[in-house]
């Protein structure tokens, strides 16, 4: 004799990248049990191939995670989260105003979103002529970078996200790209050039919450802005 099925809920919510509408339910033990295999490695890319398996089966297979920018694998997991384990989330935080009382926050993950910033460009002019095009970085690029230092991780992906580059003449797709070639365009900007490509990582969308803290040792008031899916595990 089979034994019963267990009804699932649905929900949906809207992919910050595209404003599509897409259904989800809550994980379960099964997707349970692979977060707690990938913690238990303690490696951030065991973490990041966890909640890529988890959205995918969750979504019911419509999110393939490779191919989505990473706030939106944030903010997706995030919503899944509140949904499986529930809404609230206490995080530990540092106060800033004397760098070391650390005090227990309640989030409510509902109330967490994936914030724009107005001035945000893709399209970055570096000349008169010639400027390129950067997309958003994706969740196996930010795996890359475990291993490299802060510096070779910023370079790294500034290179893996440019998906053109172009000039009076002509437009290079990144596929059409000597790796050797692109190298040496990122090595040859200047100062103020680089720094107006990392502008576009500076305002990309970020899932992000604001909360006001109250210091219990000093009595200040500190405003903390929580980033990233970390915080909510």
């Amino acid at each position: 004799m089979a034994l019963p099925k267990l009804a699932t809920a649905k929900y949906e919510l809207i992919l910050p990248s595209t404003g599509k509408t897409i259904e989800y339910r809550p994980f379960l033990v099964k997707e349970e049990k692979i977060l707690l295999i990938a913690q238990a490695t303690g490696e951030d890319a065991d973490m990041l191939r966890a909640v890529e398996q988890i959205i995918e089966n969750c979504t019911f297979g419509e999110l393939k995670p490779n191919s989505l920018p990473y706030f939106d694998i944030e903010y997706v997991f995030i919503k899944l989260r509140a949904k499986s384990i529930g809404e609230v989330a206490t995080v530990k935080l540092t106060m800033p105003d004397d760098g070391k009382t650390q005090v227990d926050v309640d989030i409510n993950l509902d109330e967490v979103e994936c914030v724009r910033d107005v001035s945000h460009n893709a399209l970055i002019q570096l000349t008169d002529e010639i400027g390129l095009t950067l997309e958003y970085p994706r969740v196996e690029a930010i795996a890359k970078m475990g291993d490299l230092s802060a510096g070779e991780a910023g370079f790294a992906i500034v290179k893996d996200c440019i998906s053109q580059i172009h000039d009076a003449e002509n437009v290079y797709a990144k596929s059409d790209m000597d790796a050797k070639e692109l190298d040496e365009f990122i090595d040859s900007l200047t100062h103020s050039q680089f720094e107006k490509v990392q502008e576009f990582f500076d305002t990309m969308p970020k899932v992000k919450h604001l909360v006001k803290v109250k210091n219990p040792n000093t009595g200040v008031v500190n405003e903390i802005v929580v980033e990233g899916m970390q915080n909510f595990f």
